[in-house]
């Protein structure tokens, strides 16, 4: 890779792995390798970044590496952080993985950093923005299309905005995706526009049209060698590594953007 390569920093998974063929086990930051994968068949140099006390509250040195962020899948988000108890089906959160990603996106949204949110990560950029999460979706669909349930990825078909950043982005506005997930978006956060869904209405894709490139999509781009999408996150993070328009340095606070 030439040194023109964007660096783009993924966040991790922060749980218990085995080791060893199952002999032990440890507490790992971790990514599934398709994300890597996907990012370096892209043209991205994939930097994998967890929760350290030097970002703490202030993720401004981490960000002078980075050229976009993208927000990985992973394990339920915590309800505490947009306000609301707990469903009895939302397991396995992380409160510090929760608070690391809630300050990357609004800072990347501020600095107007390239952003992208998959899965789990297109739900963190809604509550960062102040929005608010549907805990289990099977509870309100006729037919839940989305979880795999427990057999892997799930297909369905997803309905883009024409002219929206998703669709653009994704070269199409209407194609199968592969999904995994029982959380989805409930109230949309100010400042977000709903540009993609499913048949059943739920909200596929969100964007920022204010920002270079705030996107997050509720499906696995990363599992798909056809999908366009990481591609065009990519290229946005290279042209703002040239130094291209709409580059800023306005704190979230300033951005309206709620902590």
């Amino acid at each position: 890779m030439s040194p023109a390569t964007p660096n783009i920093g993924l966040t991790c998974n922060l749980e218990v792995v085995v080791y060893g063929g199952g002999q032990w086990t440890e507490p790992a930051a971790m990514v599934p390798l398709t994300y890597v994968q996907a990012v370096a068949r892209a043209g991205a140099r994939p930097l994998l970044i967890a929760p350290t006390p030097a970002d703490e509250g202030d993720p401004t040195e981490l960000l002078g590496l980075l050229d976009g962020v993208l927000v990985t899948g992973g394990a339920d988000v915590d309800p505490a952080a947009y306000g609301a108890a707990a469903h009895a089906e939302t397991v396995h959160v992380t409160a510090e993985r929760d608070a690391f990603e809630l300050l990357l996106v609004r800072e990347a949204a501020a600095r107007r950093l390239p952003c992208l949110g998959i899965c789990r990560g297109m739900q963190m950029v809604n509550v960062a923005y102040g929005g608010t999460l549907d805990q289990h979706l099977p509870e309100r669909l006729a037919d839940d299309v989305h979880s795999g349930r427990g057999e892997g990825y799930a297909e369905h078909v997803v309905e883009l905005e024409p002219g929206s950043l998703a669709a653009s982005a994704s070269g199409t506005t209407r194609f199968t995706v592969k999904s995994a997930h029982h959380q989805g978006i409930d109230r949309l956060a100010d400042g977000l526009q709903a540009t993609g869904r499913a048949a059943d209405g739920t909200v596929e894709a969100l964007e920022d049209r204010a920002r270079r490139f705030m996107l997050g999509v509720l499906w696995h781009p990363e599992e798909d060698e056809a999908d366009r999408l990481i591609g065009a996150f990519v290229r946005a993070c290279r042209d703002a590594r040239a130094g291209g328009p709409a580059l800023g340095t306005a704190g979230a606070a300033e951005v309206g953007l709620s902590r």
